[in-house]
């Protein structure tokens, strides 16, 4: 099978699989324990701490590491916005956003929080004109993903990390599809809380981060837990962390690879202008190369994604996260495309494994479905 989407979940690097085993026999202890064998796993989970601090350029008394990328999101956005209520209660998110952001602000609107949601420009950034004016007096917080995981666009953080700040409101941006790919650590310094999770980045699954900027008030989402500073419970998973921390540490910087592969990939789709639909943006300081949103035609992508299949290539219809979901992609909504229209949309994702002969085939034979399956429809 030729693996088309690692933005959903990458295979584990073979030296994180060997952290991993090693650290679960030997440093096995619990982080809350007191004896020699607690304080080892703490200590390790220290070093772990201090080392990604480091990659972040950031605090580390300011990370906590959960079970994964959803929780991360969930408790950052619900702490950092019952610790600021007495400022207001207005929060600003846009619709392209993952789910765990939408589960998040659905949870605090029945708290009696007030949501207002921002649709894309037609090349993917926030509509920063209806961004500004919705803005009040009672907004505190603003959640916008760094990285679109479905289309692949990165959005202007500089620019509206400018914009709330001369407010005193708080940025929140789900880094998810961004740490490992793009330097953090400009973006670390722009925003109040960030996310990113392990298995995006060739680290085991079950490991994330939240970093909350150690100046803000930590507000636990659930009373009396004792894990990381009480953010959240159960016991921490040090294998794990220490896995991801070797995974995120072994990245290479593909860009420039994944930038030829997208232009290989575009340049033999584009032929057939009548056959396909590609979405991004026309600025490519502003698109992340490894993610290729598109469609075919008038066919839903659910068909086009088992034809694939059928043929060895996996890819995606969007987010791992809404398989199985009849409404449509998060960034097709987001964009307000046609609902018939958004069920046509399909994703490519590269990783580590992926060779230009791979994605030469790929693009064949997304050529030969799209004509086979065009021309009787062409014709009828």
């Amino acid at each position: 099978m030729h693996y088309f989407d690692y933005a959903a979940t990458t295979p584990l690097h073979p030296k994180a699989a060997h952290v991993y085993s090693k650290l679960a026999q030997a440093c096995y202890g619990n982080t809350s324990s007191l004896h020699e064998v607690g304080a080892e796993a703490q200590n390790m989970l220290a070093l772990c701490r201090e080392e990604l601090a480091a990659m972040l350029g950031v605090h580390a008394a300011g990370l906590y590491f959960t079970g994964g990328g959803t929780e991360s999101n969930l408790l950052s956005i619900i702490s950092l916005a019952k610790a600021n209520r007495h400022q207001g209660n207005h929060i600003i998110t846009t619709a392209g956003e993952h789910p765990s952001i939408d589960s998040a602000l659905a949870y605090l609107q029945e708290d009696g929080f007030t949501i207002t949601t921002i649709p894309f420009t037609k090349e993917g950034f926030v509509d920063l004109q209806l961004f500004e004016k919705a803005l009040t007096s009672d907004t505190i917080l603003v959640s916008i993903q760094h990285i679109n995981p479905e289309i692949g666009t990165i959005q202007p953080l500089e620019k509206i990390a400018a914009i709330v700040k001369e407010r005193s409101i708080l940025l929140h941006s789900d880094c998810i599809q961004s740490f490992g790919k793009i330097d953090l650590k400009p973006i670390a310094q722009l925003v109040d809380s960030l996310t990113i999770s392990s298995h995006k980045v060739y680290g085991p699954k079950g490991v994330g981060v939240a970093y909350i900027h150690p100046r803000h008030r930590l507000v636990p989402v659930f009373p009396g837990l004792v894990h990381e500073a009480g953010f959240r419970g159960g016991t921490v998973n040090v294998p794990g962390i220490a896995a991801f921390i070797t995974a995120a540490s072994h990245l290479n910087n593909l860009e420039h690879v994944y930038q030829t592969f997208r232009q290989a990939f575009l340049d033999k789709i584009m032929a057939y202008p009548h056959l396909f639909t590609i979405y991004q943006t026309s600025d490519n300081l502003q698109q992340l190369s490894q993610i290729i949103g598109l469609a075919v035609k008038n066919v839903e992508g659910q068909l086009i994604m088992l034809e694939l299949n059928r043929l060895g290539f996996a890819i995606s219809t969007g987010s791992a996260c809404q398989v199985g979901q009849q409404h449509a992609s998060k960034a097709m909504m987001a964009l307000q495309i046609d609902p018939q229209q958004a069920k046509e949309f399909i994703r490519i994702s590269f990783g580590n494994r992926t060779t230009i002969a791979n994605v030469e085939a790929l693009a064949d034979c997304l050529i030969d479905i799209a004509l086979k399956i065009r021309q009787p429809l062409m014709i009828n």
